[in-house]
């Protein structure tokens, strides 16, 4: 069976560390690599080309929204799922 290639991209370790822990404990899913801000996510998405992103809204050097317009423009294969302890997600969906 193939593995869904998931990036992850957060830019607290420990919430990086939790969410890969949570994947790996799926057997059709695979962690193929981790970014701590959404620059390094963008890049990472262009080399790697997952088949999915979970990205951070709030992270350094570029936020999850912009680092998600780079990725599906580059890679329009590579889904994307935004995390956000945001209380208004009006503002994200608006955004994307």
């Amino acid at each position: 069976m193939k593995k869904i290639r998931i990036l992850l991209a957060d830019d607290h370790t420990l919430i990086r560390g939790g969410l890969r822990l949570l994947v790996e404990q799926q057997p059709d899913l695979v962690v193929v690599g981790e970014a701590e801000d959404g620059r390094a996510a963008a890049k990472l998405a262009a080399s790697l080309k997952p088949d999915v992103a979970v990205l951070d809204v709030g992270m350094p050097n570029l936020n999850g929204i912009e680092a998600a317009k780079q990725i599906t423009d580059g890679e329009a294969r590579t889904a994307v799922v935004i995390l956000s302890m945001h209380r208004d997600e009006t503002y994200i969906l608006r955004a994307l």
